[in-house]
């Protein structure tokens, strides 16, 4: 079967090699998404174990329509029936680039309106319910220009969710963006790992599960695959099993520093009701020295792109990147910023520029290599 894996601009590579790396095959990598082909285990593994994978969708309807009564009657003519029934619940996820069609709200509002219509005229004129934020069953709509696919979520809640956060508590970065940050920077789970400005500490988290082989998503009980017609509980548990075994205890050393006391406190609280070993301090990263010989920092510092920050946030990075320098030769530093001036002020020679989305916001993602002794670091 052909699936889709859904991710964050910039990270395309990488789900395609944990895609490769799970069994799938006929990888094709696409903006934002990457295609491939594989049996249901395949499928349940990479719902269960990519950690840079949004959603994974499976194509059931591809067809041409210019206007909304086409696009109505093609949708009308699929036997919804087949996939769920009356006392299960649906939802509508749609995205449109199209100059044919051009409110995405409308095409899942008609999407909808094809399947109740549909269900009605089966049954009597009852339909299933609509569940905005729990639905049994999620229709995917995308559109370009006058071709559509519509496809199933086997996922049924964003994958970048891994159950640790807290319920309230919006992070700094994405779970998904953060392992992929760590999985960009070719870390090879042994060396020291540093984010001296951890905050809630997702990369700190990420990083501790890629390290210890813990599935990002162990925790889940539900997936959207789990209520579709040809789900195998069998297949599923196989693929649980292995899971259980595949946790490991690697010898390496996690760290998180953070100027702020009160935040160190609250994710040292997150990181021990998980059961992670890590070492966390209160600590102004600009008056550390290395805990190591050799490591690799990964980080995520203010942007400033506030009114009246610019200034500040400018003299942070250029304080960042003397003690880059200074206190830390022998490591890699990787930064992700969406100040693009700002992270310019580092001062060191940058050995790889990515660009990745934070949200909305566009950043750049450099490693900087910090020699020992006396190197090309600064840029003349």
């Amino acid at each position: 079967m052909k699936y889709i894996a859904k991710t964050i601009y910039g990270l395309e590579s990488v789900l395609a090699e944990e895609i490769k790396e799970l069994g799938g095959t006929e990888i094709v990598v696409l903006n934002r998404a990457v295609s491939f082909e594989g049996d249901l285990a395949v499928l349940y593994k990479v719902n269960l174990w990519s950690r840079t994978a949004l959603r994974v969708i499976k194509p059931i309807l591809t067809f041409t329509a210019h206007n909304e009564t086409v696009f109505y009657k093609r949708l009308r003519r699929y036997d919804w029936t087949k996939l769920f029934g009356l006392e299960q619940t649906f939802k509508i996820n749609s995205t449109v680039h199209s100059q044919y069609f051009t409110h995405s709200k409308y095409i899942g509002l008609k999407t909808k309106d094809a399947i109740v219509d549909l269900f009605r005229m089966k049954h009597d004129g009852r339909r299933p319910s609509i569940d905005l934020e729990y639905p049994d069953f999620t229709i995917d709509v995308h559109c370009r220009e006058k071709e559509f696919t519509i496809s199933l979520d086997s996922s049924g809640d964003s994958l970048h969710k891994r159950g640790y956060r807290q319920s309230g508590r919006r992070a700094p970065l994405n779970e998904a963006l953060a392992a992929g940050m760590i999985l960009l920077s070719g870390w090879d789970r042994k060396m020291p790992l540093l984010d001296p400005m951890c905050g809630s500490g997702t990369i700190l988290t990420e990083a501790y599960m890629i390290a210890h082989g813990i599935a990002p998503r162990a925790s889940w009980k539900r997936f959207g695959f789990m209520l579709w017609p040809d789900y195998n509980k069998s297949i599923w548990q196989q693929v649980s099993l292995e899971m259980l075994k595949s946790q490991g205890v690697p010898r390496t050393k996690i760290l998180g520093y953070d100027i702020d006391r009160e935040q160190i406190e609250e994710t040292r609280a997150l990181i021990s009701e998980l059961g992670f070993n890590m070492s966390l301090e209160s600590k102004d990263f600009r008056k550390s020295e290395k805990p190591y010989d050799k490591g690799i920092i990964i980080m995520n510092p203010p942007y400033g792109i506030r009114i009246g920050e610019e200034a500040d946030v400018s003299q942070l990075y250029k304080e960042i990147g003397d003690t880059f320098k200074q206190q830390y030769p022998g490591w890699q530093g990787w930064i992700l910023s969406g100040n693009k001036a700002a992270i310019k002020k580092i001062g060191l020679k940058t050995s790889k520029k990515l660009t990745l989305f934070n949200g909305q916001i566009e950043c750049k993602y450099h490693k900087y290599d910090m020699y020992e002794g006396r190197s090309p670091q600064h840029k003349k």
